[in-house]
Order: structure tokens, then C-alpha cells, then sequence
């Protein structure tokens, strides 16, 4: 039998989390995408703690009306960005969360580049 959308997802982001761990000097930037929104968390894995967080239902995001999902995740890796070099964060770990790396995951890596994380 065929696995579905959400077990096959689920089955590469455990084959991702195998691999990929955040400390303290590198966390993991851990991206969650649904159909309407993007998320996406700065954790320290042996605290299990989240140092960062920023979600395109922020106030500044969520006000900008006729913008693409897309644009979203753009405005949501430069606030990830911001916040954690806010918490002097300057390196990470992505983690895809079995998302291909491809239009809205890409877009918010790109944008947390160029808003000064090194990954």
C-alpha cells in the first residue's frame, strides 16, 4: 500500500532529525509550513528549549494584505533572522521538517541568509 502526503513526510523528516541536532553554539532552525501559514523556531536540542520564534501571523506580516505566500515566508526568515541575532545567534543547523527545498521553505532559507545567519 502507498504511503500518503503526511506519512511520507514524516518518514524523511525522522530521516532528517537522525542527522541534523542543535546546541547551544549552532541551533536548528526548524521550519513548519501549512497551507495558509509559515513558521519557523530557533531550538537548542540539549536544553530542549526554543531561543527564537517568528510566524507569518505576526502583527507586521499578517497586515500586509494582496501579498504573495511566498512574499510571506521571505518576511518571516528576515524576522527569524533578526530575533535570533537579537539572542547573538550567528550560526544554525536548517531543518527542512521533510519539506522539499523548493518555493516557500527555499524562500525563507534565502531570506535568513541575507538577514546575516550562516548555515
Amino acid at each position: 500500500m502507498a504511503l500518503s502526503k503526511q506519512e511520507r513526510r514524516q518518514r524523511i523528516r525522522m530521516r532528517i532529525r537522525k542527522k541534523i541536532h542543535g546546541t547551544a553554539e549552532r541551533p536548528r532552525l526548524s521550519v513548519f509550513r501549512s497551507n495558509k501559514q509559515i513558521s519557523v523556531q530557533v531550538i537548542d536540542d540539549d536544553k530542549g528549549i526554543t531561543l527564537a520564534a517568528a510566524t507569518s501571523r505576526t502583527k507586521e506580516i499578517a497586515e500586509q494584505a494582496k501579498i504573495t505566500k511566498t512574499e510571506q515566508a521571505r518576511l518571516v526568515g528576515k524576522l527569524a533572522a533578526q530575533k535570533a541575532l537579537e539572542k547573538g545567534i550567528t550560526q544554525v543547523v536548517f531543518d527542512r521538517s521533510g519539506y522539499l527545498y523548493h518555493g516557500r521553505v527555499k524562500a525563507l532559507a534565502d531570506a535568513a541568509r541575507e538577514g546575516g545567519l550562516k548555515f
